[in-house]
């Protein structure tokens, strides 16, 4: 009773983007349906899909963020969290400075 019906999570993988891209042309190919391909290399039928989705995205078939804007994107929000951070420094630092010199 103990594990009943419970799966154990399997471990994060990682992909080349060869290896995608393969998968994404077997879709394309439309002899085998996506969760069949899923099935036949043991990947989740989620991930296959994003990698479809993402593919017609790049290729402008699909509306949506391309890879090279999802990249931006995540490297302006990192920028972003950074200057606010520094910001914050630099508040409390003259916030300091001003009650020293009083």
């Amino acid at each position: 009773m103990e594990s009943m019906g419970k799966k154990k999570p399997r471990p994060r993988r990682s992909f080349t983007p060869e290896f995608k891209a393969e998968i994404v042309e077997l879709c394309q190919r439309g002899d085998r349906s996506i969760g069949q391909i899923a099935k036949d290399f043991d990947l989740t039928e989620t991930a296959v899909r994003l990698w479809f989705h993402q593919a017609g995205t790049d290729a402008g078939r699909l509306p949506g963020l391309t890879s090279s804007e999802n990249e931006e994107l995540a490297r302006l929000r990192r920028e972003n969290r950074r200057l606010r951070e520094d910001v914050e420094i630099l508040k409390r630092a003259t916030a300091f400075f001003a009650t020293e010199t009083r």
